[in-house]
């Protein structure tokens, strides 16, 4: 029961920041947003959807007994970073690279001290989710894509900020 509570918990937070990209994406466009890095979305939309299986599939495959606190509260310490993140950034965040020729770049929160707080976040979130079920397959496997996801992602993502 508690892993179902869980994996509906994420699922949930993952559809809501979907969302909420959708809509600042939607108001970063009405504002003269260029979208860059489009090509490599896809792959990143597919990694995060099969990390959510692997964990399904892992779980109910090793039936594990328990689940680490430890880790539990680590992660809802990250939540509450994103939470941040995410505020400190308001309409300009999203799960896609937009820039808006001309506006300067959001120096607030996380970002007043690190070029890529949310990443950090992300590449934390997922080495931790399976482990607050010791599901150690899907986090070291799912680490590992997600950082080859991120080289990719964060070449795109330096590539734009630089633009002007």
């Amino acid at each position: 029961m508690a892993f179902l509570l869980f994996i509906t918990f994420i699922i949930c937070l993952r559809l809501g920041e979907l969302l909420l990209s959708h809509n600042n994406a939607k108001w970063l466009l009405q504002n003269g947003a260029i979208e860059y890095g489009h090509k490599h979305y896809p792959f990143m939309v597919a990694l995060h959807f099969l990390f959510i299986i692997s964990l399904i599939v892992e779980y109910y495959i090793q039936r594990p007994v328990g689940y680490s606190q430890f880790f539990l509260i680590f992660y809802f310490v990250l939540i509450a970073l994103k939470i941040w993140i995410v505020s400190s950034l308001g309409r300009f965040w999203n799960t896609r690279i937009y820039r808006i020729p001309g506006v300067p770049l959001k120096k607030k929160g996380l970002y007043a001290y690190l070029a890529h707080p949310n990443y950090i976040i992300v590449i934390a979130e997922i080495a931790v989710i399976p482990l607050v079920f010791h599901l150690y397959f899907t986090a070291v496997t799912f680490t590992i894509l997600n950082m080859m996801m991120l080289v990719i992602r964060i070449r795109e993502e330096n590539k734009a900020l630089r633009i002007e």
